[in-house]
């Protein structure tokens, strides 16, 4: 391949992974070509792209970019896989399209810098919050002991006021209130 169509690739890859930082690299070489369809249509649904790279030109594009810690697991057929909301959702599908899929092969993504080795990598991210599963814990954690003081103040005033319905119910009743102790 000639030194400017390697140069155009560059510039593409360049250009298309614009303002992606978070990513997946899998190997899909093996996969007939209907399941193939079946995995990148199912993933196109949920706004998550599948593109096959060519290593040396994918390093030298991601160079300075988020995507730069990828290059470790730029060996040998390479799809990347980027979309959707966040790397994490990316991650639960491929693992749930891995169960499926004999030959899809787990390589690597990175998150916020850091680099998520193969498979074991890939199944471990899976696993992590989503950024608005982690705010939202975050929230409640925050919450939480305000909610616990609010209750604890008003757990004596709503005390009383059952005593003082108690004591108006028996006395709308007809009924004595008895001194107890």
């Amino acid at each position: 391949m000639s030194r400017p169509i390697k140069k155009m690739i560059v510039e593409e890859y360049q250009r298309r992974f614009e303002g992606v930082d978070d990513a997946l690299i899998v190997d899909i070489r093996g996969i007939p070509a209907n399941e193939n369809n079946e995995l990148r249509l199912g993933l196109l649904e949920k706004d998550i792209r599948v593109t096959v790279i060519r290593n040396n030109l994918a390093r030298d594009a991601f160079s300075g970019t988020g995507l730069e810690g990828l290059t470790p697991g730029l060996e040998g057929p390479t799809a990347l896989c980027y979309g959707g909301t966040s790397v994490v959702d990316i991650a639960r599908e491929i693992v749930d399209w891995a169960k499926k899929i004999d030959d899809l092969d787990l390589k690597g993504a990175i998150l916020d810098g850091q680099y998520f080795e193969g498979e074991a990598g890939v199944k471990e991210l899976s696993k992590f919050p989503t950024r608005e599963e982690a705010q939202a814990k975050a929230v409640q954690v925050v919450l939480s002991p305000g909610r616990n003081l609010v209750g604890a103040v008003a757990a004596p005033g709503s005390n009383l006021l059952a005593i003082v319905k108690e004591i108006q119910t028996r006395l709308e009743d007809g009924k004595a209130i008895e001194k107890v102790g």
